[in-house]
């Protein structure tokens, strides 16, 4: 069964177990796509960075073309964290006094030491690109950072809600305590922080509605056929179920070749069909995609379309 079905949707986001191969098959995806007509952003948000490898060119944290209708962007988790910080402390400029400020600009430099800081710069850039820049392009595929990192990001939408409601709460409580009830209203309508507050909470809300939407958006996991990669993409599936994130593949990658000869390759052969035969029986509801292993690297637009072949061509 091949992922032809997920070119119908708008963010398709690659993940699993580190080095099993999610670039490769998120650009290989990417590349298939943009040979079909559409307009397809590849971001990556995996540290590592391998996408400038596979196409052998310099990609960075602005678009750069790839191919007909195929751009590329990393993002560096640090750069993202340091570009949040330095807006937020723009922002907050404009909405208080001088003594105010300086106590405000305290509390974000101890926020911006705080573990979670990456994750709320990177959720920052993905709410940009999936709802601001969205209509730039037909498909955005996301090769995201090994699972667990991933999973946590997905997961944030809802926490940042929550959070941002009940900062919503407090500031309306004390806009009202200070204007009175005859000037509230005015006040409410006005103030620069429930605005900007406000414009956070229906951003928030637009990034989870795609996410959420199984016709807007899926998760195509990666897998080899080893024991621990099964394990970890057992886990995933279960915990991506639980987010209510639509997974619309499972990519097994890595396959040897049929027909090699020698003692070494029948007993790997052997033990790979027995986890294949494991992986169709644990993942059976899933859609599943076998990628068989080249006999070279993965590297160029040339042995990316053998991928690309691999996973969409019938």
């Amino acid at each position: 069964m091949l992922l032809n079905s997920l070119f119908e949707r708008q963010v398709v986001f690659f993940g699993g177990k580190g080095g099993v191969g999610k670039t490769t098959c998120s650009a290989a995806f990417a590349l298939a796509a943009s040979q079909r007509g559409q307009r397809v952003l590849l971001v990556s948000t995996d540290p590592a960075h391998s996408t400038a490898d596979i196409f052998e060119r310099a990609i960075g944290p602005r678009e750069v073309a790839l191919g007909s209708g195929l751009w590329g962007l990393e993002i560096d988790g640090e750069q993202e964290a340091a570009r949040y910080i330095a807006d937020v402390k723009r922002d907050i400029q404009k909405m208080f006094s001088a003594n105010v400020l300086r106590q405000a600009n305290r509390q974000i430099e101890l926020a911006a030491a705080s573990p979670g800081m990456t994750e709320v710069a990177l959720l920052d850039k993905m709410i940009d690109l999936i709802v601001d820049r969205q209509q730039s392009y037909d498909m955005i595929v996301f090769d995201t950072a090994p699972t667990g990192h991933t999973l946590q990001l997905l997961r944030m939408p809802d926490a940042m809600t929550s959070w941002i409601q009940a900062l919503v709460r407090h500031r309306r409580a004390v806009v009202e305590i200070d204007h009175g009830e005859q000037s509230a209203d005015e006040a409410l309508a006005t103030d620069p922080i429930l605005l900007a507050l406000t414009r956070r909470q229906e951003r928030l809300a637009r990034l989870r509605s795609t996410i959420m939407d199984r016709a807007s958006a899926s998760f195509a996991l990666v897998t080899i056929p080893e024991r621990l990669a099964i394990e970890e993409t057992e886990r995933a599936a279960e915990l991506l179920g639980d987010t209510g994130v639509d997974v619309g593949a499972l990519i097994v990658n890595r396959v040897l070749p049929d027909g090699l000869e020698g003692e070494f390759y029948r007993e790997r052969k052997a033990q790979e069909m027995t986890y294949l035969e494991e992986i169709d029986r644990r993942f059976k509801r899933l859609r599943r995609v076998r990628v068989r292993q080249l006999p070279r690297d993965v590297y160029g637009l040339q042995s990316l379309a053998l991928v690309s072949e691999q996973l969409v061509t019938k």
